[in-house]
């Protein structure tokens, strides 16, 4: 029995719990427990909002995240297994037990306040998509953007929930100054396939339209396709490329699968139960990615690969660069007008 509008379909073991909840029969009385489908919403109260980002393999120094967990259910996502830290599973948990942030945009005003803050790009979202669902519901992220503004703080947004258009707005405003681009996840333009792989997110043809939208309005739209899955999704880069840069995307990447933590029993449960014929051919070839594992923890490899599949990869890449997206490039950031003083104009007087 498969729970609709879901990635994973378990979960998994908690490793900062010393005991385990089996579940041995899906009947009687752990039915219930264990094909429970709706999501809660849980507020918490965080010091910061900023994260100071450490990873060369990541194009900014800070990130932000209004929300823990998240509603798309990618199965693929590195980051459920963050959500352990915060006592639930990586698995089912990470879809349904969303931590909202409400205190967000208050806790941006002071950061950027602080007289320490040194101003540079800050990225939404480093961990969970902040365009999910619920921010229909709360509107969080809008309200970041609007302290963004305030303060010409400049932002980048990944995302691939087309939500994001709701904000052209405030979006609009701030790339006229250079302070905001939106990066589109792009995976895969068989439908079949995105279903499985990110239940609750935009279609592909959705994100297309998006990507039209947002250009058409100023606003520079890059694409990343993350993750390159081998035997999935590997041979559609030419594919994904070619239309997105056809409705204005200016630069393309990508990143290869990797199974960090307890990804890798939450991804395999997911390739026997959506494509049994090639399950075992996933692993294998993802396992070639990282040389011989299934993840690999090193800067500068861990979301390329290395081998002869990862090099097969990056070279349809490269040529899909070469032949799409010759000549074009997003625009840098402008660092130069961000205004510390803004929450509060007095204190230029100090």
């Amino acid at each position: 029995m498969a729970i609709k509008g879901r990635g994973a379909q378990l979960n998994t073991h908690n490793r900062f719990h010393s005991q385990k909840v089996v579940q041995e029969h899906i009947e009687g009385l752990d039915e219930e427990a264990g094909f429970e489908s709706k999501t809660s919403f849980l507020t918490i109260s965080p010091k910061s909002i900023i994260n100071t980002v450490e990873s060369p393999d990541i194009p900014a120094p800070y990130s932000m995240n209004p929300y823990q967990g998240c509603e798309h259910g990618c199965i693929y996502c590195y980051a459920r297994n963050s959500h352990e830290y915060w006592g639930y599973s990586a698995g089912l948990d990470f879809e349904q037990k969303i931590l909202v942030k409400k205190n967000a945009a208050e806790l941006l005003r002071k950061d950027l306040s602080a007289k320490n803050y040194k101003p540079d790009v800050i990225l939404m979202s480093g961990n969970t998509d902040c365009y999910q669902p619920c921010e229909k519901k709360f509107g969080i992220t809008r309200s970041l953007l609007e302290v963004c503004l305030q303060f010409k703080q400049p932002v980048g947004i990944i995302t691939k929930n087309t939500l994001v258009e709701r904000d052209m707005d405030l979006l609009q405003q701030l790339a006229n100054d250079g302070l905001a681009q939106v990066i589109l996840s792009v995976t895969t333009f068989d439908e079949h396939l995105r279903r499985a792989l990110e239940p609750r997110t935009a279609t592909a043809q959705r994100r297309l339209e998006c990507i039209r939208t947002l250009s058409d309005a100023g606003i520079p739209v890059s694409v990343l396709m993350a993750p390159v899955i081998p035997a999935l999704n590997s041979m559609e880069i030419l594919d994904v490329a070619e239309r997105c840069s056809e409705a204005g995307a200016l630069a393309f990447g990508h990143q290869v699968l990797r199974l960090n933590g307890q990804l890798l029993e939450i991804f395999k449960d997911w390739t026997r139960h959506h494509y049994p014929d090639r399950a075992e051919k996933i692993i294998h070839q993802t396992e070639e990615l990282h040389g011989g594992k299934v993840n690999d923890n090193r800067f500068g490899t861990r979301m390329k690969g290395e081998g002869v599949i990862a090099q097969q990869i990056a070279d349809m890449v490269k040529l899909a660069k070469r032949k799409y997206f010759s000549g074009k490039k997003a625009p840098e950031f402008n660092l130069n007008l961000f205004d510390q003083h803004a929450a509060d104009p007095q204190t230029r007087l100090f």
